[in-house]
């Protein structure tokens, strides 16, 4: 006797679209999701698909008819809500546009609620491509199984976010300089400061000495050392943000 197919189908193509799902509902694809539907994965009628909306979570659909440029999708049901997000948001100072891309789908990964540029006096590249950033985003939940989008905030300059920063949220800063001194174990930091959070990676050179004091001044800041050895900035907003979702975040 053959199996039962596993439901839903794991193997079945996974997309965002923007606009609320709702079971029974039938929705059209047409642009780039019609694209990858018909040219790359070759669906044909009756064929499974999931989708998720960021609203309400990942619903199961099939095919029900075919075009050249478009497709319809009929809703059969929700097969997840949408998540609970970690309240954590990443702040990283924009570097070459490949890395910041990277950051941006290992942060969606990894499950950050938002991603905030800051422009830095020692950031090279302060031009980014929101549409660009937030495509990459997109692709990362997809493929990672999220039924939730970070939110994708625009550059801002590190003053004007130190002057206007939340009272009731921690700004965990990356501070090299500090390890030497036996200073900023992220792990005890994580301890002593739970709630809302904030990770906040400098660009390529790390801050300057006005920025670092400026950090420092603020109330909710905590300064955090990421170990002995200098990291990349990627490296170190990837490394930041699982030590944080260890410590505080849904890896518990």
């Amino acid at each position: 006797m053959p199996a039962t197919p596993a439901y839903p189908p794991q193997s079945a193509p996974r997309l965002y679209v923007d606009v609320e799902l709702n079971e029974g509902a039938e929705i059209r694809l047409d642009g780039s999701h019609a694209h990858y539907l018909l040219k790359v994965m070759r669906i044909k009628e009756d064929q499974p698909v999931k989708l998720f909306d960021d609203r309400t979570g990942e619903y199961l659909a099939h095919v029900t008819m075919l075009g050249k440029r478009d497709l319809i999708l009929r809703i059969d049901g929700k097969t997840r809500t949408r998540e609970d997000v970690p309240d954590l948001w990443l702040l990283a100072a924009p570097i070459k546009k490949d890395r910041y891309n990277w950051i941006a789908e290992k942060a969606t990964e990894l499950g950050i609620a938002k991603m905030v540029p800051v422009q830095t006096a020692r950031t090279q590249n302060g031009q980014i491509r929101p549409d660009k950033l937030r495509a990459h985003m997109i692709e990362a939940a997809e493929q990672c199984e999220r039924t939730a989008l970070p939110m994708l905030d625009d550059l801002i300059k590190l003053d004007a976010l130190l002057k206007n920063w939340p009272a009731d949220r921690h700004l965990f800063f990356a501070d090299e300089r500090i390890h030497d001194r036996g200073e900023g174990s992220f792990r005890k930091a994580l301890v002593a400061h739970g709630g809302p959070a904030a990770i906040l990676v400098g660009p390529e050179g790390g801050f300057s000495d006005t920025e670092n004091d400026a950090i420092r001044a603020l109330p909710q800041s905590v300064a955090v050392s990421l170990g002995p050895r200098i990291l990349r900035a990627d490296t170190a907003a990837v490394a930041a943000i699982s030590l944080w979702m260890a410590g505080r975040g849904d890896w518990n």
